[in-house]
């Protein structure tokens, strides 16, 4: 039996011309027509958009993995740039943003 060739499907072609695309252009080229799509989506539906869909998920993901999930998140994220940066980071940011709102009020 020889081999016979089979048709692909489209998401196998999909992957195909993704990884084919990866390979020229590299990650770069993804966060730049990224970027350019969210503008474009910012530009024709307006900031009010993003913010719907963002409630839109957040109420998904806290009916699908309770209140506390996002508790949890936070807590770990804060320890992970507590690790990266060091304990006193927080204070230092704190400092810039309490300057900032200083400015900004007056």
């Amino acid at each position: 039996m020889a081999d016979e060739k089979r048709e692909l499907t489209v998401r196998e072609a999909g992957r195909l011309g993704g990884k084919k695309v990866a390979e020229k252009y590299g990650s770069e080229y993804y966060h730049d027509i990224g970027k350019k799509g969210g503008l474009a989506v910012l530009r024709t539906h307006g900031p009010e958009f993003y913010e719907q869909i963002g409630r839109k998920g957040g109420s998904a993901v806290r009916d699908s993995r309770g209140p506390d999930y996002f508790s949890e998140i936070g807590k770990k994220g804060g320890a992970a740039v507590k690790e990266r940066f060091g304990s006193d980071y927080y204070a230092s940011i704190g400092r810039v943003g309490g300057s900032r709102r200083k400015r900004s009020s007056s």
